[in-house]
């Protein structure tokens, strides 16, 4: 059980080091869902002294005004054996032998966030401690609330500090220990009102009760101690710290301990309390009542881990692989973009996707469909067929057969056919440019790069505007070569003059018979069919 900590120790400065520190602005993250343990406490309450009586070193700022003004994340590590050291998480190639260079090293990082104005900083501070004197246990000492601000503090600082703790114990996982002086009233205390708002029932907090040897005499905190002025889930727990005038003379740990031990079996009024009395018991219930949290909270912690992972999996693969910082290993990257989307392209193509088949559908069905609707009849009527044939005659009649009168009757009939061919062309354009936004939607690899992407898309499709316009010009050139290309064998079964009516000296424009011009009609109207069956 004792790893259990350990583990928690290292992913709590892994979150640190991420910058996930879970201030107020902070989404629920990591290091919310780890349980710790938050010291709260009003200035002048005894907190520094908890904490150096857990720890059993002199190692906390002192001084008068908020000296803390910025959370300690302190982290006990027991050693079986040794010299104790320390460690901070911004120092990591460095270890403290000393710990007044620790209490140094302290005020200086917290100048380094804040400056050397008295304002506070969400940001913590991690430090590690490694004695054989200590449990496994971790706490985060937080800023002490206060009344009013002094000189060098922004008038919100009192509300800063509360907006600070509160964003620490509000969370479901944070264990609340609540420092309050014994020689105050309790109804006053800073940490039992804040502790309260978040937790009404008292079932995350733990009641720690300071000062207790400068109680006037006569009076006693046992009904506070026993849980009848206000009661908690958990026992509260009573300390004696050293006194100003212990700390001035050098009194050491061992020698406070020793002292506090004494206090509590010696006083009649705390004899029968003193088992569960003094800093030692209370760093020991907390390291058990600490490892106890993380268990139950194991599932949970594993659950966020592996989606985060997977979430984090999921979003490098969004990204894609890392490319060169040359020019050569970005020209070759994009060339391997492009190839992998001019792939997918074909495969639409290819009919391996879908869409192709698209561009079948325009000339098996929508291109048949619109030269049928074609009105060639209205081309070969007898009154245009007359009119074409005489035009074209001019003021010599034909002899054998109306060349010139059919060729204009077929270049007429097949023009029309251009609205039709060019409708394909765009029909296609715009299949083929869909297409292309589908490619570039599924080669995964452009979504890493939202400037290529458009730059490729925008490269298909003026590469299609090109071919589209030749692929215009070539389908006119094609429907006017059809109309230059008249072969003999076409004329050689045109109707011969003898099938013609009438009188060569009559009137130019009424010498043909109408049997005569409905033949010409049939006969092109079946050539022109035949040719344009599908």
């Amino acid at each position: 059980m004792e790893n259990l900590i350990s583990l928690v120790n290292k992913l709590q400065r892994a979150c640190t080091a991420l910058g996930d520190h879970g201030d107020a602005t902070s989404l629920p993250t990591l290091w919310d869902s780890l349980p710790s343990i938050a010291v709260v406490g009003g200035q002048s309450s005894g907190k520094s002294s908890v904490l150096e009586s857990i720890v059993g070193k002199d190692f906390l700022p002192r001084g008068s005004g908020i000296v803390t003004r910025r959370p300690l994340v302190l982290q006990l590590h027991k050693i079986d054996e040794g010299k104790e050291y320390a460690e901070f998480l911004h120092l990591r190639s460095k270890k403290f032998y000393d710990f007044v260079a620790v209490r140094k090293e302290i005020s200086d990082e917290t100048d380094r966030e804040t400056g050397q104005t008295k304002q506070i900083s969400s940001v913590p501070i991690h430090l590690s401690i490694y004695s054989p004197n200590v449990v496994n246990l971790t706490l985060v000492d937080l800023p002490g609330l206060t009344k009013v601000a002094v000189d060098g503090q922004s008038e919100s600082i009192v509300q800063d500090i509360e907006n600070m703790l509160r964003a620490y114990i509000q969370k479901p996982n944070c264990i609340i220990l609540a420092i309050s002086p014994a020689n105050q009233d309790l109804a006053t205390s800073d940490a039992i009102k804040m502790s309260r708002e978040v937790d009404p029932i008292g079932e995350r907090t733990i009641g720690v009760l300071t000062k207790i040897d400068l109680m006037d005499k006569g009076t006693d905190a046992v009904d506070i101690l026993e849980g009848k002025s206000y009661r908690l889930k958990f026992p509260w727990v009573g300390v004696v710290n050293r006194s100003q005038q212990d700390i001035n003379k050098r009194v050491d740990m061992t020698s406070a301990r020793l002292k506090e031990r004494e206090y509590f079996s010696n006083s009649r009024e705390y004899k029968n309390l003193a088992p569960r009395m003094g800093s030692e018991y209370l760093a020991k219930m907390l390291s058990k009542h600490l490892e106890g949290v993380i268990k139950s909270r194991i599932p949970g912690i594993q659950s966020l881990i592996s989606k985060t992972v997977a979430d984090l999996e999921a979003e490098l693969s969004h990204l894609g692989k890392p490319i060169s910082s040359d020019a050569g290993g970005k020209l070759l990257v994009i060339m391997d973009i492009c190839r992998a989307f001019d792939q997918i392209y074909k495969e639409h193509l290819n009919g391996m996707r879908s869409g192709g088949d698209k561009i079948y559908h325009v000339f098996e069905s929508r291109l048949p469909t619109a030269l049928k609707k074609l009105r060639f009849d209205q081309q070969f009527s007898m009154e245009n067929i007359k009119k074409l044939i005489t035009q074209a005659d001019g003021y010599q009649p034909h002899l054998i057969a109306p060349e010139q009168g059919y060729r204009h009757i077929i270049e007429s009939s097949l023009i029309t056919i251009k609205g039709p061919a060019e409708a394909s062309v765009n029909a296609v354009d715009i299949i083929l440019k869909e297409l292309v936004r589908k490619a570039i939607n599924e080669t995964m690899e452009l979504k890493q790069y939202p400037s290529l992407r458009k730059e490729v898309e925008r490269a298909a499709n003026d590469s299609l505007d090109r071919m589209k316009k030749e692929s215009r010009k070539a389908t006119l050139m094609l429907i006017d070569m059809e109309c230059c290309y008249l072969t003999a064998d076409f004329f050689r079964n045109l109707p011969q003059e003898f099938d013609k009516g009438g009188n060569p000296t009559q009137s130019i424009f009424d010498r043909y018979n109408d049997t005569y011009l409905r033949r010409i009609g049939e006969h092109l109207d079946r050539r022109i069919g035949l040719s344009f069956s599908f």
